[in-house]
């Protein structure tokens, strides 16, 4: 949010402006009449981070023919060993900068990205301030902030900054209004165009992201902002109220398909592929796989690859615990990615050379499918709102699965059935 320091600012600056307004020698007008203002939002884009959209606010001065739009979504790979630790800490730097209007129209435009512009009616005194608190945070001392994907990103920040010169009014009339959505429903909206980062993505959030909306909240999303300020109505200091909204325009068109507005309904796809695996894995209890190399081999390196996979996944789960990455506490993922499942994955190869680890693979496999089930017990009583119901279908029936193929391989090696053959 803009702080109460860069609003002291501000003010100061603002001061100035009121007191002398370049070129307003002998001229009877309001300092402040000659600037128009816009909210640009543009559509979502191909990259993983361009997904949710993307705004800006836009500040023209008639007189001078001054043109900017302040944007809060800059970052840089430039240092990528500090960007990624950045990352992993959840302390991730992004920047403010003053943009070029008719330079980001044509990045957008040839991005194939659609913009909007919304022109507000905004005060004189609204319009020299948001255009002070604009220029003071661009400044190199104030421009750079901590990034949270949720909650301090491109869009709150142009929110925060609207609702400041609007006293505080954007705040009261959508801090409470309820939207029957969360963030885990509108990253699973907007992340479902490649379903491996709907599902990682999806993996790394914790119980937080659940929890429903308001309007206020879910402007962390440019188009939900531009839809809110759209039908808005401001109640001026003389008791009258007029549409936040001048006029609204598509200033960039585009060809590209429109967002989905719902979550995929993928449970049933995440069962199916849960229930293959598990039959994999529990292949291992018949004698056509267990006696033949080749067969006994394939389930084996299929169970240590999955369990090896899961078992990192388990890892970063209880890293990111450590970190600023306040949305993926409690994460009930982690009954189902344990990262005992690491021992699993080294144990079944390294028991084609030593028959002892096969048994320490039966039995942390074994452990591992009861953390499993508890986490069921625990999804179903009800005592969790975490909702992961995708991941135990894909999960459950592997564990499952892995643990009787396992026990069953065991089985039949202490009665002294017959060895693999070729």
């Amino acid at each position: 949010m803009v702080t109460s320091t860069l609003r002291t600012c501000a003010v100061v600056a603002l001061a100035i402006l009121v007191i002398a307004p370049p070129g307003s020698a002998g001229q009877d007008v309001e300092p402040g009449s000659e600037l128009r203002v816009w909210l640009v939002t543009a559509g979502p884009g191909d990259a993983v981070w361009e997904r949710y959209g993307h705004n800006a606010l836009r500040v023209l001065d008639t007189r001078t023919g001054y043109d900017v739009s302040f944007n809060w979504g800059i970052f840089s790979f430039g240092e990528p060993v500090q960007f990624i630790v950045r990352f992993l800490q959840g302390r991730m730097l992004y920047m403010m900068a003053p943009f070029d209007t008719q330079a980001m129209f044509a990045s957008y435009a040839g991005d194939n990205r659609e913009v909007i512009q919304q022109e507000l009616d905004l005060t004189p005194a609204e319009k020299l301030e948001l255009l002070a608190l604009g220029q003071i945070n661009a400044q190199p001392e104030n421009r750079e902030y901590f990034y949270q994907y949720f909650l301090d990103n491109c869009s709150t920040r142009v929110r925060d900054l609207l609702d400041l010169v609007l006293g505080g009014q954007l705040h009261a009339a959508f801090g409470s209004e309820q939207t029957g959505t969360s963030y885990r429903w509108h990253t699973r909206r907007l992340t479902q165009v490649d379903p491996f980062i709907y599902a990682g993505m999806d993996a790394l959030l914790g119980t937080p992201t659940d929890a429903e909306l308001t309007v206020w909240e879910e402007m962390f999303l440019p188009l939900t902002l531009r839809d809110a300020v759209r039908d808005f109505d401001v109640r001026r200091g003389d008791g009258s109220v007029r549409p936040l909204v001048l006029a609204e325009e598509v200033t960039v068109p585009a060809t590209r398909t429109a967002e989905e507005t719902a979550p995929p309904a993928w449970l049933l796809r995440f069962l199916l592929a849960g229930l293959v695996t598990g039959v994999v894995f529990a292949s291992l209890s018949l004698a056509q796989v267990r006696e033949s190399t080749f067969r006994r081999r394939f389930v084996l390196s299929v169970a240590a690859a999955w369990s090896t996979l899961f078992g990192v996944l388990g890892l970063i789960l209880v890293g990111l615990l450590f970190t600023d990455h306040t949305f993926s506490t409690w994460n009930e993922n982690l009954f189902l990615a344990n990262p005992l499942l690491l021992i699993v994955g080294v144990a079944l190869p390294l028991s084609g050379v030593r028959p002892a680890w096969e048994a320490r693979a039966r039995r942390v496999a074994g452990f591992c499918a009861g953390i499993a089930m508890l986490g069921l017990i625990w999804q179903v009583v009800p005592a969790s709102a975490h909702q992961n119901a995708i991941f135990f279908a894909l999960l459950l029936p592997a564990h499952v699965g892995l643990a009787w193929g396992l026990y069953a391989l065991g089985r039949a090696g202490s009665e002294g059935r017959p060895g693999p053959q070729g």
